[in-house]
């Protein structure tokens, strides 16, 4: 499948705008503990115009790079030895990650163009969907840590993430 990077009569942002866009982000996704991911892709494509495909692309290169530079920072927030406590979880929810990251990639270069405009529209609403749901409600404990009291809900929302939109799903 071949397309362009940048649909055709979109006209080029200016830099201003650009960097305002990317502050937001980057507050909106700081907010409530993301990379912002969720609100890049959006603004890819409707604001700056690029093709579904190129703007995923993109969206998970910057993903990288937010997750990189924000480590040392949730690090010192949280000691390796704590984390070190739920390394099974870990350990299986980024295996998880990594499988359903290989598979979604795989998918999305396959499909029509189209079609992947309509994926990402629905999960997009699904996404909301799910944050609306685990910040409002109480789930509970999935029991995959007997009595850690771990709120299964962001573990949900992070793979979910990571499987459907190729972001990073991090909430260290």
């Amino acid at each position: 499948m071949t397309t362009t990077p940048v649909l055709p009569g979109r006209a080029v942002c200016s830099l201003p705008l650009t960097f305002a866009c990317g502050a937001g982000v980057g507050a909106l996704g700081g907010t409530i503990v993301l990379g912002g991911a969720e609100f890049r892709l959006p603004r890819l494509i409707g604001v700056f115009g690029f093709a579904a495909l190129s703007a995923v692309i993109l969206n998970k290169a910057m993903s990288l790079m937010v997750v990189r530079t924000a480590l040392p920072t949730r690090l010192a927030a949280v000691s390796l030895s704590d984390l070190g406590a739920h390394r099974a979880i870990a350990v299986n929810l980024l295996a998880g990650s990594l499988l359903g990251a290989w598979a979604g990639a795989s998918w999305a270069v396959r499909m029509r163009t189209a079609t992947l405009y309509k994926v990402l529209a629905v999960l997009m609403v699904a996404m909301a969907g799910a944050l609306i749901l685990t910040h409002t409600t109480e789930l509970g404990s999935l029991g995959v840590y007997p009595g850690s009291g771990h709120d299964g809900g962001g573990d949900f929302v992070g793979s979910y993430e990571s499987h459907c939109f190729g972001v990073n799903g991090s909430r260290v």
